[in-house]
């Protein structure tokens, strides 16, 4: 069927347990070995191996890529390291990241990981979109940062204003706000200093803490040590073997605040010796010509991007065969998150690399979580459809319970973090009375018989909820199916309906639905909620009725959370009104068997 090499992934086995409560254990035979303790020795192996590979690179406004080997990376965290030492910088005063991806941020995490200074970097959101700060107050009241870094003076000058404190220290490359110091200082600390602080460092030293979305309340800051992230990036080396074949290298646009650009795809990079591209394009109008100049310019062992930016890098490729070949010439693998594939984006793909290369170039999905590292469950078997998320890496025990008609799913193993910063009592929550993370996910195998063959993503075992007949709606399948069956109509829908009778949704419309003419859209989006309905297999998954949303989510009241994704249960809090009047038929109502109103 492929020609994937079969030595470039794994091929694990597993031992089962199977509790009388319905629970079932899953890990493989083999134990994970074979990581160094910290991040500082995987620098400190690379800048000497080799010292004038190229780590991490990104475009100048002149074009040109303006590049940063292992043995500068090394001796500038020793400087910055050092500076931020003297400063009063260390395990109790963290360093706190306001701004995006940049190769100065790069190096403040660096020299915070090789000095043993925990840092934490931030949704630019907390800053730029909200207007009162009040999830940059939580994390700065949470934290006690020592200083404070932003790319722009101009730009961060309020979001520091608000986070301001005495002794606290402000850091700009640019721009910079009164009082403010200059990145460009930091580069003058004495690099023996570094070396003092490096030498305490160990595996359970904290790297840094990376913040949940905090859509249900204050952000909570996910404690990542050393040992974490090494172990979590053995797994990957296990799981995708071709990595130690040759130095990965990565063009990435995702943000460093979130795990799976910052703690995944960044350190998959250096703990390999690979080289990492700063995209500074987006899947978005306007922002995805940066992505695919990027592209002509450097082939990848390893892609990562959400479904939308698939979908926009599929047109491109399909009208470009000479990118199609720079972009599939070195290529390990797709990898995708963040939401659910397109069949037809999924078909796509398969079909141009195949059409492009004549071999099978691996695309998959994962699952994972802030707390888990992230990396957990990997898919490395070829699938006809998108969607299988995989098995658990080596060294994870998962723990399979019974809960509201789920399969929720529970994690153990050195990846896990050992809590949130601060807050013991969510700490507790967090973990089961026998050590498992409650991931909060909810799995169902592909072949029941045979959970080797990976699961499912069954939604969000806290979105879920039951009709008035006592049936539970997987909320996370339900949603994905619907806006995959709108035609493109909608980009994003919140499944409503607990405790009545049939399921409706609230519709966040397309560009395309937008443009429209009201009575062509109306009855556009009737025939596709139609269409999709006959599809569908039960009460617990046809969408009957549908309203239209007329303001965007907010971000400031947790309907969003950083990574664009909608949060199921404030938007039905939120929308309360809006849902009943959708019940009530009062209002601009689609529903199936009625009319149009």
């Amino acid at each position: 069927m492929t020609d994937l090499k079969a030595d470039d992934f794994w091929a694990p086995e597993f031992i089962y347990e199977h509790r009388d409560d319905g629970s079932i254990l899953m890990r493989q035979k083999c134990d994970l070995t074979g990581y160094l303790p910290t991040l500082a020795d995987y620098l400190d192996k690379w800048a000497d191996a080799t010292p004038d590979q190229t780590w991490i690179a990104r475009r100048s406004t002149d074009g040109d890529w303006v590049r940063i080997s292992y043995a500068q990376a090394r001796a500038k965290a020793k400087s910055i390291g050092a500076a931020l030492l003297a400063l009063g910088l260390g395990p109790d005063r963290p360093l706190l990241i306001l701004s995006e991806n940049s190769l100065e941020h790069a190096l403040l995490g660096a020299a915070c990981f090789y000095t043993g200074i925990p840092y934490a970097p931030l949704s630019p959101a907390y800053s730029l979109v909200s207007k009162d700060h009040l999830k940059l107050k939580d994390v700065a009241e949470t934290l006690n940062p020592g200083a404070v870094y932003g790319d722009d003076g101009s730009i961060f000058g309020p979001a520091f204003a608000s986070i301001a404190a005495e002794g606290r220290i402000v850091i700009c490359k640019q721009a910079q706000s009164p009082g403010a110091m200059s990145f460009d200082d930091l580069l003058t600390g004495d690099p023996a200093k570094a070396d003092e602080a490096r030498a305490r460092i160990t595996g359970e030293t904290v790297v840094k803490y990376l913040f949940t979305s905090g859509s249900t309340g204050s952000p909570k800051a996910v404690i990542n040590t050393n040992s974490m992230i090494c172990a979590m990036q053995a797994m990957v080396r296990d799981c995708y073997r071709f990595l130690e074949k040759q130095p990965p290298v990565v063009l990435d646009w995702a943000p460093w605040n979130h795990t799976a650009a910052g703690n995944k795809v960044s350190y998959l990079v250096l703990t390999n010796g690979g080289t990492y591209y700063i995209d500074d394009g987006r899947p978005v109008p306007g922002k995805f010509d940066e992505t695919l100049r990027n592209l002509r310019d450097i082939s990848c062992t390893w892609y990562f991007n959400v479904p939308v930016g698939w979908d926009m890098l599929v047109e491109a490729l399909e009208a470009d065969p000479e990118l199609a070949a720079t972009f599939f010439q070195s290529l390990g693998m797709m990898f995708y998150a963040g939401a659910g594939m397109a069949q037809h984006t999924w078909d796509a793909l398969r079909r141009l690399s195949r059409q492009t290369t004549g071999r099978e170039v691996l695309l998959a999905t994962g699952l994972g979580a802030t707390e888990t590292a992230p990396f957990a469950l990997a898919c490395t078997e070829v699938q006809e459809k998108a969607g299988n998320v995989g098995v658990p890496s080596r060294g994870l025990q998962m723990k399979l319970v019974p809960t509201s008609g789920k399969m929720e799913v529970r994690l153990k193993g050195p990846t896990v973090t050992p809590g949130y910063f601060g807050d013991p009592a969510k700490t507790a929550e967090a973990f089961d009375e026998e050590g498992y993370y409650r991931m909060g996910d909810a799995l169902r195998p592909a072949d029941p018989d045979d959970f080797s063959k990976g699961f499912y993503f069954d939604g969000r075992v806290a979105e879920n909820f039951k009709l008035n007949t006592g049936t539970w709606v997987a909320v996370g399948a339900v949603r994905s199916a619907l806006v995959d069956a709108m035609g493109g109509l909608v980009r994003d829908a919140v499944i409503v309906g607990e405790n009545e009778r049939d399921l409706g949704a609230l519709l966040l419309l397309s560009d395309k639905a937008k443009a429209m003419a009201d009575n062509d859209r109306a009855q556009a989006l009737t025939k596709a909620l139609a269409a999709a309905g006959q599809s569908a297999t039960g009460s617990a998954s046809r969408v009957c009725r549908a309203a239209v949303l007329s303001q965007e989510p907010s971000f400031e009241k947790g309907e969003i959370t950083e990574k664009g994704s909608l949060n199921q249960r404030a938007m039905r809090a939120h929308h309360a009104d809006l849902i009943d009047d959708l019940y009530q038929s009062r209002g601009e109502a689609i529903v199936l068997g009625g009319r149009v109103r």
